[in-house]
């Protein structure tokens, strides 16, 4: 009975212990002011910034090697970091970046139909045998053995698995095609020559899509609807691009295109005819063709970044792992197969090599991690007394502006002037950056609104501020 008491007694202490902690963490949370638990400060980010040249260098090797700007500016501002050859440490802000664009890519992959799914990246080797793959991608499969001597690439793409996947599928019906299935996944190439950054790494994400339609007339239409999003999608980027007719390489098929940005840097060489906007990578044309094939007149070279690719297959694969589905007669047909890729990761430094300056990041408005930066004045200066008026700025934002919670930032890094901040702000690319300086403490307080993607300075009221990021669209 003793020893039964003392037990229970020891377990009562342990409750009560447990009861006070927690009521002194619920007091400490109760007093803690309205609304600042709530606002996210740039001193509690895990981003490297203010990289020197020569640290840069260090990080990637040579400095021969940093032949782009992207790569520069995104090293420099800690938007990736080197792990090992080709193989980059995404951080905080560009994680937040591609999780916006791949919200786009949903977007515009489901408006036509397209059904998300997610396939292992180890990929049997008996698989890309059936397609004799395994030979013809040589040494760019990342290959490796099981215990088991089980032989396994790192996929750099799936229309073996997804084909077999299909195929499984013993009872599929005309009825359920189109199919359009698609993923966000790594993809691993073992690149002889990692450069760029993440335009042209081993280890990237992209985007793929594999279609199963019941006649070739129908995939065509598929073709077309998967290349119309494609254009939407780079629409609402507000990215340059141009489709061009390419080789269909390793993939196979009967036809091909290529959504390529046009910049000098571009690994991909195209001729364009101005006449009648006919397009096309000049791998599959003859070098001395000054001509354009479809209007007959003078073509023009110019280089690209290649984002997104798609191709018509016909019945390459399905043919090979018995893709059938039962047709409209109750008969057994081959499916027609197409697929299509945009580089998540290479879409984002490419999007950073066009549209920014030599010095500061400017990425699409949708995309950009945060919308909004706010300055406080420096601590101990003459305007430091407009410190708390920023902080109810940053709440009004939050609380009036729904859209806008979560995209704010509140660079709390006081200890700095306005102008050191201003500058890390001018490099990451906020595309609203709002300082309290001197006329912060004017009644009523007007802020410096500085729109970064147009260089247009302003002044404004509070209510000035929430009527212009009102309008301000997010994904």
């Amino acid at each position: 009975m003793t020893h039964f008491s003392s037990r229970y007694q020891g377990v009562m202490e342990g409750l009560l212990t447990r009861c006070r902690t927690l009521s002194a963490l619920a007091t400490r949370s109760h007093h803690c002011a309205p609304g600042k638990r709530q606002r996210l400060v740039l001193s509690r980010m895990f981003q490297p910034q203010n990289l020197r040249e020569d640290q840069v260098f260090s990080l990637e090797g040579k400095a021969g090697d940093l032949t782009c700007k992207s790569q520069r500016l995104m090293l420099q501002v800690g938007l990736i970091l080197p792990a090992s050859p080709g193989c980059y440490h995404l951080m905080p802000y560009t994680v937040r970046a591609m999780e916006k664009l791949v919200r786009v890519i949903d977007q515009e992959m489901q408006a036509i139909g397209g059904q998300k799914i997610n396939m292992p990246t180890l990929s049997p080797a008996e698989l890309w045998r059936a397609t004799s793959r395994w030979d013809l991608m040589g040494r760019e499969l990342l290959r490796l053995r099981d215990r088991h001597g089980k032989e396994y690439c790192l996929a750099p793409t799936h229309e073996e698995a997804v084909t077999a996947l299909v195929a499984s599928q013993k009872k599929l019906s005309y009825k359920q095609l189109p199919l359009l299935l698609y993923q966000v996944t790594r993809k691993f190439r073992d690149e002889p020559r990692p450069r760029f950054g993440l335009l042209r790494g081993r280890e990237f994400y992209m985007k793929d899509m594999y279609t199963f339609d019941s006649s070739p007339e129908a995939a065509q239409e598929t073709y077309g609807l998967v290349c119309d999003a494609y254009s939407r999608l780079f629409d609402r980027l507000g990215l340059p691009w141009m489709k061009a007719r390419a080789d269909v390489g390793s993939i196979g098929g009967t036809k091909s295109h290529e959504f390529q940005l046009p910049v000098d840097i571009g690994e991909d060489r195209l001729v364009v005819c101005p006449s009648c906007h006919f397009s096309a990578n000049t791998e599959i044309l003859d070098l001395s063709q000054k001509i354009c094939p479809d209007c007959q007149g003078p073509l023009t070279e110019t280089k690209g970044i290649e984002v997104g690719h798609t191709f018509y297959l016909s019945t390459k694969y399905s043919s090979v792992f018995g893709a059938h589905f039962t047709n409209a007669h109750g008969d057994s047909s081959l499916a027609e197969m197409g697929c299509y890729g945009l580089g998540v990761t290479r879409i984002l430094a490419a999007a950073i090599e066009v549209l920014s300056t030599e010095d500061y990041i400017r990425w699409p408005s949708l995309l950009a991690p945060y919308q909004v930066c706010l300055i406080p004045p420096k601590k101990g200066s003459k305007e430091a007394a407009a410190t708390e008026t920023v902080e109810h700025l940053y709440d009004d934002i939050t609380e009036t502006v729904a859209q806008l919670r979560g995209e704010v930032l509140l660079d709390d890094r006081t200890h700095l002037t306005i102008g050191n901040r201003l500058k890390d702000a001018d490099k990451l690319g906020y595309p609203f950056v709002i300082i309290a300086g001197k006329r912060a403490l004017e009644d009523p307080a007007h802020f410096e609104v500085r729109c970064q993607n147009t260089g247009e300075v302003v002044f404004l009221t509070k209510e000035g501020v929430l009527q212009l990021l009102s309008g301000v669209r997010v994904v």
